[in-house]
């Protein structure tokens, strides 16, 4: 089985063959723009080559083979795609090729989820950081857009390890914040395939490349003239305070409901006491003036 890729020169000439859909009888799923050239070939007969040479995919590394075809680190993958077999024997490129069209675009689309899965675990492994490293150096995942930054690599982030729940982020560890992927493509990305740790394992691992904690602040002015701290301190405080009032509100509305009946039913009582307090001494002193 070969898979075709296009150079860019090849899409905006609009050379391209009209037969692209039905090569080697598989739907690509995706549409001509969808994809570009990662080597000197234009064509490749191994499916990673393909995956990691579609447009969009440029945040994904090489997932070694050997630690493909080891079982223990696919275990519990089974349970969360579906026709995990031949989603597997598709990116191993052992797919019969006897299945029929349709049969094949719902095991590509399984084959994408599985190797996203495996591309997770596989980033936190000793080659699989290495691979990544390299990756940073080229900038390959984009630069910090803060000024103060000047131009920082980023690595990508999931905010959640949960597949389907939120996109990839970019994490700068310079100013320790994270930023959506400029190109909706990239944005488009499920985090769960390169997880919550895996920039903070890289740094761990390869500590020298955290680059020291930047003291430069953007200062607000007007016409030249620093903001009066008196205006700061007003800011803090109502900011302090809409937090204290959130608190007390958030608070008051998850009180069970018997809690607040017994405030209430408390409350009544006594007023209740205060009501028969009162009467009484008002009887008291209209007995005194009788008498």
């Amino acid at each position: 089985m070969t898979y075709r890729v296009y150079s860019t020169s090849q899409r905006d000439g609009k050379t391209l063959p009209t037969g692209l859909m039905k090569l080697n009888q598989m739907t690509m799923l995706t549409h001509l723009d969808d994809y570009t050239s990662g080597s000197d070939s234009d064509y490749t007969k191994y499916w990673i080559d393909w995956f990691l040479g579609t447009k969009g995919n440029e945040y994904f590394c090489e997932v070694d083979e050997e630690y493909i075809l080891d079982r223990f680190n696919l275990t519990g993958l089974n349970t969360e795609v579906q026709y995990y077999s031949q989603a597997l024997d598709l990116i191993t490129d052992n797919l019969d090729e006897n299945l029929d069209e349709e049969m094949r675009d719902i095991v590509e689309k399984s084959a994408r989820h599985l190797y996203g899965l495996i591309h997770a675990r596989f980033i936190i492994t000793t080659h699989g950081l290495t691979k990544m490293l390299e990756k940073f150096k080229k900038c390959d995942f984009g630069r910090c857009p803060r000024v103060l930054c000047h131009n920082h690599p980023l690595l990508p982030v999931a905010l959640s390890d949960i597949p389907y729940s939120k996109s990839v982020k970019l994490f700068c560890c310079r100013c320790e914040d994270i930023y959506n992927p400029k190109s909706s493509r990239h944005a488009s990305i499920d985090g769960a395939y390169f997880g919550c740790s895996f920039p903070h394992m890289l740094f761990q691992v390869y500590p020298q490349l955290v680059p020291p904690k930047s003291t430069d602040r953007y200062v607000p002015r007007i016409f030249g003239f620093k903001l009066h701290d008196v205006a700061k301190q007003h800011r803090y405080q109502d900011m302090i305070r809409e937090e204290s009032h959130a608190r007390i509100m958030a608070g008051i509305e998850g009180l069970p409901t018997t809690a607040a009946q017994g405030s209430s039913s408390g409350q009544q009582n006594n007023k209740n006491k205060a009501t028969d307090g009162t009467g009484a001494a008002t009887e008291s002193g209209a007995m005194a003036d009788v008498n």
